[in-house]
């Protein structure tokens, strides 16, 4: 991939909390789940802090300790109810069709890693019309490991022949950060996600607070 005037040529970005506006359908499927089992739901507010490392993880998290013989069964019922209200409620974030479409203009190669199944995460974004700007969507199932190991962004990196140094991941929790110092690519984190205070008091070296600030990052204003 050829150097240009810009700052990065690929942009890598996180799904949940950074492309789209999740939290309702993914509060509604753990809920849903919590109460064929009869146990009293959680505050949405209390999930969203659950999200980030898979559906497994934010199941264990639900059910706490003292149901952990429920995962399994638990995680079954939350795959097949939220894999038929994926796009109930899930929306892109203000301003991010309008950014993903500058920087492809700009000629930046952009692509997803989420620890959110790839099938999954296909449908979404082909629902909600993005994926066709992603050259790839590499999910939590996609490699044998996922985010925070570096393995996600090393397939990218060779996938699109991108130097390391030309790479940046775009992310909204600490998850998305140590991904990105683990592979030693750059980060920018983005206020608008699910734990925006976080994220924000493991001091990411950039911080943008609206999608449009990514293309002063990406060019290296």
């Amino acid at each position: 991939m050829s150097s240009g005037p810009r700052r990065f040529d690929h942009a890598v970005f996180d799904l949940d909390g950074t492309l789209i506006d999740s939290r309702a359908d993914l509060a509604a499927a753990v809920n849903h789940v919590l109460r064929s089992f009869a146990l009293d739901e959680l505050p949405p507010p209390t999930l969203y802090g659950y999200v980030g490392e898979g559906a497994r993880v934010l199941v264990e998290r639900a059910l706490g300790a003292e149901h952990a013989e429920l995962v399994d069964p638990a995680l079954h019922r939350f795959m097949r109810y939220y894999g038929e209200h994926l796009l109930d409620a899930t929306r892109p974030y203000s301003g991010v069709v309008e950014v993903l479409g500058a920087l492809a203009a700009r000629g930046v190669t952009l692509s997803v890693l989420t620890n959110k199944p790839a099938a999954m995460s296909r449908s979404i974004l082909d629902g909600l019309g993005l994926a066709v700007r992603f050259v790839a969507i590499v999910g939590g199932d996609s490699l044998p490991v996922r985010k925070p190991d570096p393995a996600g962004i090393a397939h990218l990196l060779h996938r699109t022949n991108t130097a390391r140094e030309r790479m940046l991941l775009v992310g909204d929790s600490p998850i998305d950060l140590r991904t990105a110092r683990a592979a030693d690519v750059a980060f920018c984190g983005v206020a608008w996600g699910l734990v925006p205070d976080t994220l924000a008091n493991c001091r990411p070296e950039r911080m943008v607070a609206h999608p449009a600030e990514l293309v002063d990052v990406v060019e290296g204003r």
